[in-house]
């Protein structure tokens, strides 16, 4: 999928999308950072999921819908209080679901209002960091879903032109959360009132 959207001219994000009024936010980070674990908890509060694990981003940096299911490990699940009972694992060996997930509404592509990017930091409270300028550029690049086929199907200056454009119109910033503590409720809290400062 990743190899047919970036021949498609889409920039492919790893992170996840979520419709917030009449636009989205999409937050990347590497594994483990919560991606997943914060979707799931926008959906608990009513919340429409636009894409999980790849977002496309079009020419036009519109976010794309994508699949109706978040991925979840156990012990995100657990801290949500979602049965993992009758759902189907990514692979038989690990304690990661598929959670099917049903929209109240049908989902267009989205513009998108703010990009964060999760890290755990050994801070005590969640830290916000915005990223100004050309230092925007090398993160989208970073979370980039599989980079390995840009250079095998040549795409590499087609994404390069199109992260630019993102960055130069598309709010990012680094969202730290403590290291030992996983306040969903707080990180969503943080985002919406961005977003709210935003508009």
């Amino acid at each position: 999928l990743g190899a047919a959207l970036f021949q498609k001219g889409y920039l492919v994000l790893h992170g996840n999308a979520v419709r917030i009024g009449d636009g989205c936010v999409i937050c990347v980070g590497h594994s483990g950072a919560g991606k997943s674990t914060l979707a799931a908890g926008f959906l608990q509060r009513g919340f429409d999921l636009l894409a999980d694990d790849v977002v496309p981003v079009g020419a036009d940096c519109l976010a794309v819908p994508g699949f109706p299911r978040i991925k979840l490990w156990k012990d995100a699940a657990t801290k949500l209080n979602i049965d993992t009972d009758g759902l189907n694992r990514i692979r038989p060996a690990m304690e990661k679901f598929n959670l099917p997930v049903a929209s109240t509404r049908p989902v267009s592509p989205l513009p998108i209002s703010h990009i964060y990017v999760l890290r755990e930091e050994g801070y005590d409270e969640i830290e916000a960091e915005p990223v100004r300028g050309l230092r925007k550029f090398p993160l989208l690049n970073e979370h980039t879903y599989r980079q390995k086929f840009l250079d095998s199907l040549a795409l590499r200056p087609d994404h390069l032109k199109l992260c630019g454009k993102l960055a130069n119109q598309t709010p990012i910033t680094r969202l730290s959360r403590p290291r030992n503590r996983f306040d969903v409720n707080s990180l969503i809290d943080r985002i919406l009132s961005d977003v709210s400062e935003d508009a």
